[in-house]
């Protein structure tokens, strides 16, 4: 059996380290959790809805003595968060990253560590458009996957780690940086970039008014504004640190775009019905993994204002 974790350190208060807090109080974990955010008015929230056990106002402090840090910030943050807190690890405890980027987390945050400190990158696909301490659930993680990059972290850390994942309700896959980035770019970046863009294109078009966005966004445009409406730090420094795969993707998807623009162009009515048929099978797919629901609206529970 896999020994727990004794004490946890939450380096970053927002959504997906403060649902670890809620699944790891769920799962009936009795680690010591502390966390540490940068803002003093985080740190005041997170104390007011009992978020961690101790939440403590230095990073250096947040790490002393713990077995498993989790490095919660902005891709752009981390490399300096991993230089701070360096000379206060335990010997033998493990890091982990829950960014979505992983080649420039590596080349950020492994160079700082010091020998006998483990570090075992990690995923989670799981969010909201929500962001902050209080943004965060217990269930946040159920059924979504947790990719693992263990490069050359020893098994045995890897392997603690994804128990760890598994006890928060998530499942793990184990990827290589280069693949993990590749994948994201595919199935979270280039969507989130498609996402701001539409609605920055709704927002130029003058001859919509911005009355008749909002009263029909229902019809889709809805769906683009959730996805914009995330954390505008941690997608400027996803696209900055992602950008080879990101472009390599959005290239891609540009060459699509014109198929489809000829398509609609010169009246190629079967090539656009086989491509949204194919595209369909897509969703189908999602649903039968389990990863969505075919509830009408997307499962969405109606909010009376």
């Amino acid at each position: 059996m896999t020994e727990p974790y004794k004490r946890v350190a939450l380096i970053g208060l927002g959504l997906i380290a403060s649902s670890m807090f809620w699944a790891m109080r769920r799962a009936g974990m009795a680690a010591e959790v502390t966390g540490y955010a940068r803002s003093a008015a985080t740190r005041d929230t997170a104390r007011r809805i009992g978020l961690c056990d101790r939440v403590c106002d230095s990073v250096e402090e947040a790490v002393q003595g713990a077995d498993l840090i989790v490095l919660a910030v902005p891709v752009g943050a981390m490399g300096a968060v991993a230089e701070a807190i360096a000379p206060h690890l335990a010997p033998g405890a493990t890091v982990i990253d829950v960014g979505s980027v992983k080649r420039a987390v590596v080349e950020a945050v492994g160079p700082h560590l010091p020998e006998g400190v483990h570090f075992v990158p990690c995923h989670p696909m799981a969010g909201t458009e929500h962001s902050g301490p209080e943004s965060g659930f217990a269930t946040l993680f159920d059924n979504r996957w947790c990719l693992i990059v263990p490069g050359d972290a020893a098994e045995g850390a890897v392997g603690r780690v994804e128990a760890y994942w598994r006890a928060l309700g998530a499942n793990c896959e184990r990827m290589d940086v280069e693949h993990h980035d590749l994948v994201c770019a595919v199935v979270s970046h280039i969507p989130h970039l498609i996402a701001y863009t539409m609605v920055g294109v709704a927002d130029d078009l003058r001859r919509v008014s911005d009355q008749e966005v909002i009263k029909f966004s229902a019809a889709g445009f809805r769906d683009f504004t959730r996805i914009a409406a995330s954390d505008p730090t941690m997608w400027r420094d996803v696209f900055l640190n992602n950008k080879d795969a990101t472009l390599e993707i959005l290239g891609r998807f540009t060459e699509e775009l014109f198929a489809l623009q000829r398509a609609i162009r010169t009246g190629d009515g079967e090539q656009l019905h086989a491509y949204f048929t194919r595209t369909r099978a897509i969703r189908r797919g999602i649903l039968e993994a389990g990863q969505d629901t075919d509830k009408p609206d997307f499962g969405r529970v109606k909010v009376d204002r």
